[in-house]
């Protein structure tokens, strides 16, 4: 069986997200959480150059509030969720045996710590919207945890996909043969652990991401950074490896965002490894005067795009920020 998935960077046919729309989970971060997606969705449409956003919003309240803030910047679309980390409830969209896909997976809420209503039958619907097959595999999986590179190396953690509060019982073995059944994978590289604070018990995409053949960008710790150890770690570790080609890891470190405490001084999991990659935007999250040291090495990275910083922690407060949030559909 064949089985392709493109990288992030690849030609798109649309990217999707969804907009806050429970008050109940944002409270008084509501107001700001919209203020921020409104943000990233006009940066990476581009008055009409970049990205076809498609914006999915649960309520009138919600569609009134999507509409009148993202106007011409994207098609807003009616439909149920519990929250709006597509990255995670969204399906990964492939070519199987020639034929476009949309692969789903079971939803556990990270592992049982936030099953909200909706989110488990998301990415089927978001399939069927998209007008493409929809095949479900029958192991817990969140699209946060593996980030692949279009060429069969695929991402991740151990502290995540080897969690008994996932799929209990399995193995890396296990691990690489799902991955290789459901997503083509060639080659599994594994990392140890993600951030503090991190409730998606460390997810990838707040750790390491491809940007190129046999290329990653991870994080450089400053003074301050209670995951310093954590990134030295991963960086040590994606220097001793190679992708499915063979190709030894080429390792790019930009800065981190140092300590970003909750309000009640405990470390928030901030990363600028949650940039997203557009059309011809990469949006990068910051949330403090350090973002700009991110934002400006990103941009030796992504030489033909447009890389820009983009306040994200209103966003952040719920788990997140731009990549959790969003899911590409490429062009099949």
């Amino acid at each position: 069986m064949s089985i392709f998935i493109p990288a992030e960077w690849a030609p798109r046919r649309a990217l999707w997200t969804a907009w806050p729309s429970d008050g109940s989970l944002w409270r008084e971060n509501l107001a700001p959480a919209r203020e921020e997606v409104a943000a990233m969705v006009r940066a990476l449409a581009d008055d009409g150059a970049g990205d076809n956003v498609r914006v999915l919003a649960t309520g009138e309240e919600a569609m009134a509030s999507a509409n009148a803030a993202l106007g011409a910047a994207a098609t807003v679309l009616p439909e149920p969720f519990g929250d709006i980390w597509l990255r995670d409830t969204g399906p990964i969209f492939a070519r199987r045996n020639g034929e476009a896909v949309a692969i789903g997976f079971r939803f556990n809420g990270w592992g049982g710590k936030y099953e909200l209503e909706g989110d488990d039958t998301l990415a089927g619907r978001i399939a069927e919207r998209a007008k493409t097959r929809f095949i479900a595999h029958d192991f817990v999986l969140e699209g946060g945890a593996v980030e692949g590179d279009g060429a069969g190396a695929f991402l991740t953690t151990r502290q995540c996909l080897l969690n008994p509060n996932r799929n209990p019982g399995w193995t890396e073995a296990k691990a690489e043969e799902a991955l290789r059944a459901a997503l083509g994978a060639k080659k599994v590289l594994w990392l140890d652990e993600g951030l503090a604070g991190d409730h998606t018990d460390g997810h990838i995409d707040n750790l390491a991401r491809f940007v190129g053949d046999a290329r990653v960008v991870c994080q450089a710790p400053g003074g301050d950074d209670p995951n310093a150890e954590v990134l030295d770690d991963i960086a040590h570790a994606l220097a001793g490896m190679e992708d499915a080609q063979g190709r030894k890891l080429e390792v790019v470190r930009i800065p981190s965002p140092g300590l970003v405490q909750d309000e009640d001084g405990g470390a928030m999991a901030a990363s600028h490894m949650n940039f997203l990659i557009g059309v011809g935007t990469v949006v990068v999250p910051v949330y403090n005067a350090r973002g700009e040291g991110a934002v400006e090495a990103l941009k030796g990275v992504f030489p033909d795009h447009r890389v820009i910083g983009l306040k994200s922690n209103a966003i952040l407060s719920g788990g997140g920020s731009f990549h959790c949030i969003t899911q590409q559909e490429p062009r099949l």
